[in-house]
């Protein structure tokens, strides 16, 4: 009787769902069009796209040989797009959000970089002007720029036009420097007149002149790890397993929604006088969202899968089991709402905006490495977390059925505690 009871009230609750044609059309279409969004704007670099440059203002007020040859440095760099503009200009330009980072180049930058190379003291001030929304992207700035002025100046420095004076301008003032020691002096006089035979050596070498300078002492090569070597990451990943989680949780808060409205109605009250335990009452209408749920996670990656190539790369079971510990637990999480909830009205608003909260720790608007690190560790302790990082595993980390072990286990845990204190807390009338 029980178990002939529990499947029509499961049915019950399925009927009702799809035919409501409007909220099945949404609750598959918005995570899907959100999460293509997401994963276009986020993603990473495919073969037919080409990488987002930063966009970077020059004012070269030197006009030097030097700061020519730097300005076409990092025009040339592939992490850059550089435009000359005039100081005025640049500075709008970055307070307006139309240039990420405005360069500086002071006058006198080649002739006092050159003196200060060999010298400490009355250093070449390059100003760095930002977006401060894009701190990021300023230190990248930072770091190219310092990349290419130094092998550019150190080139010219050691063994350009100008080499030679800038050498004999830092004897001279050597021999001024009453507070360096004797020794410390002869040993600086020493590696200055070096250096001069070699530039002298390297300018009757025309070819060999080319050569000298500093230059990176290393090279990079990139590649990306992910489920398989020669696998592209898919970035579409991320993004749907994100909507996912974040679009089946507001299911679940509908769910708890229908069961406060049947409660207000009295419906639960008629079903008091049917014999049915509360664990039957409870239970179907947890079955049946986890269904639905379910249902949509699939249909979901379906689409991805179709559209956007995305794979499962890792353990199909893994992944399997994720989407049903969710699915539980996004059951009883509607349950949990349902039992807490006085009035339909009052609790929506404070269920939506705990979810969005369980939503944006669990790192389903952007990766959870951004995160500061105390966060990430407090992170563990809301269920999005777990069933992000699950799905993230088996989709396209490629990871086996080991690692969807942790994630499960704290997904069914999550939902015998929140199926406890439904069942605990339920109440036959409002």
């Amino acid at each position: 009787m029980s178990y002939t009871a529990f499947q029509a009230l499961v049915r019950r609750d399925l009927r009702l769902f799809f035919q409501d044609k409007r909220a099945v059309t949404m609750s598959f279409v918005a995570p899907i069009v959100i999460a293509s969004f997401f994963g276009y704007i986020f993603g990473g670099v495919a073969d037919d796209r080409p990488p987002s440059k930063i966009v970077v203002a020059v004012v070269n007020q030197d006009n030097s040989e030097v700061s020519g040859k730097v300005v076409a440095a990092l025009a040339a760099d592939a992490a850059l797009d550089v435009k000359s503009r005039p100081l005025e200009e640049a500075r709008e330009a970055v307070r307006g959000g139309k240039t990420t980072v405005a360069a500086v180049i002071p006058p006198g930058f080649a002739d006092r970089a050159g003196k200060s190379f060999f010298r400490g003291g009355d250093k070449p001030e390059i100003q760095l002007l930002y977006d401060p929304s894009h701190a990021t992207e300023m230190q990248v700035v930072r770091g190219v720029l310092m990349q290419h002025v130094m092998e550019i100046v150190s080139r010219d420095t050691l063994g350009g036009p100008s080499s030679q004076r800038v050498l004999d301008d830092a004897l001279r003032d050597l021999d001024k420097s009453p507070d360096m020691k004797p020794a410390d002096q002869a040993a600086l006089r020493r590696m200055l007149q070096g250096v001069g035979e070699w530039n002298q050596r390297q300018q009757a070498n025309p070819q060999a002149q080319a050569n000298s300078g500093f230059s990176m002492p290393y090279t990079v090569s990139q590649e990306a790890v992910t489920a398989r070597k020669g696998v592209q990451y898919n970035s579409m990943a991320h993004s749907f397993a994100g909507m996912c989680v974040q679009f089946i949780l507001f299911m679940g808060i509908d769910a708890g929604m229908v069961v406060l409205y049947q409660r207000r109605s009295g419906l639960w009250k008629r079903l008091q006088a049917a014999p049915l335990s509360r664990y039957v009452i409870i239970g179907s209408r947890a079955a049946s969202a986890a269904i639905v749920a379910m249902v949509i996670m699939l249909t979901v990656f379906g689409f991805a899968r179709v559209v956007f190539g995305v794979r499962i790369e890792g353990s199909l079971a893994g992944f399997l089991g994720v989407c049903i510990a969710f699915a539980i637990m996004t059951a009883t999480f509607g349950l949990l709402i349902a039992v807490l909830g006085k009035t339909p009205e009052a609790t929506r608003g404070i269920a939506i905006l705990v979810t969005l909260i369980l939503v944006m720790l669990g790192g389903s608007w952007v990766p959870a490495f951004i995160f500061p690190q105390w966060l990430q560790k407090a992170s563990f302790a809301v269920p999005t977390r777990w069933a992000v990082d699950g799905l993230d595993a088996m989709v396209w980390r490629g990871s086996g059925f080991d690692a969807a072990l942790g994630p499960i286990g704290a997904l069914l845990a999550f939902a015998v505690l929140f199926g406890a204190v439904a069942v605990w807390r339920f109440r036959w009338e409002s």
